[in-house]
């Protein structure tokens, strides 16, 4: 008895020396890590994750994907439904869709290893990056380049309202703290014209941008800052009648969703990942869905969303943990106003 008891002490001290001296050396193997959360490193300096090591990388029999959830999840799941069965054949694996409620919750599914593949709204993919070991690699797009959209300033069309400064003293929906076009890029941009949000006027979170569309168009809000394209969806389903409202300011284009993968995966299986998503053809069904885009378009982080970066450095938001606990407790908040 005693023997076994001495058996399993060295061993949990060998153990514990191995883990000891072990640590350090991963340590050292990290040259460059940037903005990235500890568990990660950028030892290439292209501002994402490198890729696990052999050793210590996911290869899960099933793969678990999801879209971002600004809109109905339930709309999304089924147009991303043929994607997911190539996914499967291209790599072998079961894929399942996994809703999530929140931009930070899809974050933190991805930073606990439950969440494989994912899109990612334009403003939270910093997050994402940073925090749970995100690789952008794709956004929606056409053969010459990808889909972008803008942010739109929507008001009534029969409202008095004319310009930017109009809006002073008025209520005006944000979606999410979290949102590029939704709540980062109206904070970096309206100053420059003269109207600061939370200054000038009252920011009330929508929670979506949708919601803001139909808030507008129904009197709860004299304004809202919205994506162009989920606007020009709303417009083609039928959700707001044409002509109802009208944009009064217009901004340079932005990219869309990104997707990616988690670099957690194992180097093999995410390059049949990056193979899928550069091969896969939308079928007519989802080129509707998403505006006539036919394909995923390569991106890197990097390139693509260097303007992403300056809107937020300009607002102040800081792709790190106490930046993603303040997107998830004003997320919280918005929801219980809803």
């Amino acid at each position: 008895m005693e023997e076994t008891t001495m058996k399993k002490c060295l061993s949990l001290l060998v153990l514990a020396l191995v883990l000891a001296i072990a640590a350090p050396a991963l340590a050292d193997d990290c040259k460059n890590r940037g903005l990235l959360d500890a568990m990660y490193c950028d030892n290439d300096k292209d501002l994402v994750a490198d890729l696990a090591a052999p050793g210590q990388c996911k290869d899960p029999d099933t793969l678990v994907f999801t879209y971002t959830p600004v809109e109905d999840p339930a709309v999304y799941r089924d147009a991303f439904a043929d994607f997911q069965e190539y996914l499967g054949k291209a790599t072998g694996k079961k894929v399942v869709y996994y809703t999530v409620q929140s931009n930070a919750a899809e974050v933190e599914a991805m930073r606990s290893g439950r969440l494989h593949i994912a899109g990612f709204s334009t403003g939270p993919t910093g997050f994402a990056v940073n925090l749970a070991g995100y690789v952008p690699i794709a956004v929606k797009g056409y053969p010459e380049a990808f889909q972008g959209y803008n942010l739109v300033m929507l008001v009534k069309t029969d409202s008095p309202y004319q310009t930017m400064a109009d809006l002073k003293g008025k209520k005006v929906a944000h979606t999410s703290p979290s949102s590029n076009s939704g709540n980062l890029a109206p904070r970096a941009l309206f100053p420059k014209l003269g109207l600061v949000p939370d200054q000038d006027y009252t920011v009330l979170y929508s929670g979506k941008h949708d919601q803001s569309v139909l808030g507008v168009a129904h009197g709860d809000y004299d304004a809202a800052p919205v994506a162009s394209d989920v606007y020009e969806r709303m417009l083609k389903a039928g959700r707001v009648k044409e002509g109802e409202l009208r944009a009064i300011y217009t901004s340079p284009r932005f990219p869309t969703s990104s997707f990616g993968y988690s670099s957690q995966l194992c180097p093999e299986l995410a390059q049949k990942i990056v193979g899928a998503f550069h091969t896969y053809r939308f079928p007519a069904s989802m080129q509707e869905s998403f505006d006539g885009a036919d394909r995923f378009y390569p991106i890197t982080y990097m390139a693509d969303w260097q303007v992403i970066r300056e809107i937020a450095e300009a607002t102040g938001t800081s792709y790190n943990e106490e930046g993603l606990q303040q997107m998830a407790k004003k997320e919280a908040e918005s929801a219980k106003k809803q």
